[in-house]
């Protein structure tokens, strides 16, 4: 594979799922690490991702305050945003991940809704704190810096002793049978903690995670109660994820 090729697919992996590692690259493209590492360090230096150590971010995590400028299918988490809206009522208790879809999902909220957000997500909280009338529940004590969200026993703990209506959560990759995956392990623990604690999980995806996977399990697909994509709900895509019983929106 040409060098150009292979940094083509680097950017759309990292944008794809915001944060790749250098040794699942190596080993999807078939080269050495050393290679991987001279190719994220020429796309650092175009301007075009963020290098870190063991991998890349997307450039989404540098715009903190504005991070729309370069958030991968923008439109397609506006529209799974709106789509999430109906499901929060007035006093529910929801527990949220992160991810840009999550904040299209904060931003999208009504102004006239009562509720108590709770996220360890740091872009997300500072969405919910310009709303006017939710209450916001910082959960956690160490913070990842690949993913700006708390991680680690104190998060979990917190997360176990919440029993909330909703859990919104964010995903890496998502396959009927493979289950929902990611490749941060401290991030996957917050995951399975609050899908454990919530009596209803959604999970929002770009249809372009669809049938794919990471390295690390979350939890299988009939965790689920209902799928959000920007896709109609009847695309053949999700037929798989129908069959499982699960809502498609």
């Amino acid at each position: 594979m040409l060098k150009q090729e292979r940094q083509a697919y680097i950017l759309h992996q990292v944008n794809l799922h915001n944060q790749v590692l250098s040794a699942n690259l190596s080993s999807d493209l078939s080269v050495s690490e050393d290679t991987v590492r001279r190719d994220l360090q020429e796309l650092a230096d175009g301007g075009k991702i963020i290098k870190v150590h063991g991998g890349a971010l997307s450039l989404s995590f540098n715009d903190f305050h504005s991070p729309s400028k370069h958030v991968y299918a923008h439109t397609q988490k506006k529209l799974i945003a709106r789509k999430a809206i109906p499901l929060i009522q007035q006093d529910m208790f929801v527990t949220t991940t992160g991810g840009t879809t999550l904040i299209e999902l904060a931003k999208a909220l009504p102004a006239s809704l009562k509720a108590t957000f709770i996220s360890g997500s740091i872009p997300v909280i500072m969405e919910y704190t310009y709303h006017p009338n939710i209450d916001v529940i910082v959960i956690g004590d160490k913070v990842s810096k690949n993913s700006r969200i708390t991680v680690g026993g104190d998060a979990i703990t917190k997360i176990k002793q919440i029993k909330a209506d909703l859990c919104f959560l964010g995903v890496n990759a998502i396959d009927a049978e493979h289950g929902i995956t990611d490749n941060d392990w401290d991030v996957v623990q917050v995951k399975r903690a609050m899908i454990e604690s919530a009596q209803k999980v959604v999970c929002l995806s770009i249809a372009e995670k669809i049938n794919t996977s990471q390295p690390f399990h979350v939890c299988p697909v009939e965790d689920i109660d209902i799928l959000i994509t920007e896709l109609n709900p009847d695309d053949p895509l999700l037929e798989p994820y129908r069959k499982k019983g699960i809502q498609v929106i």
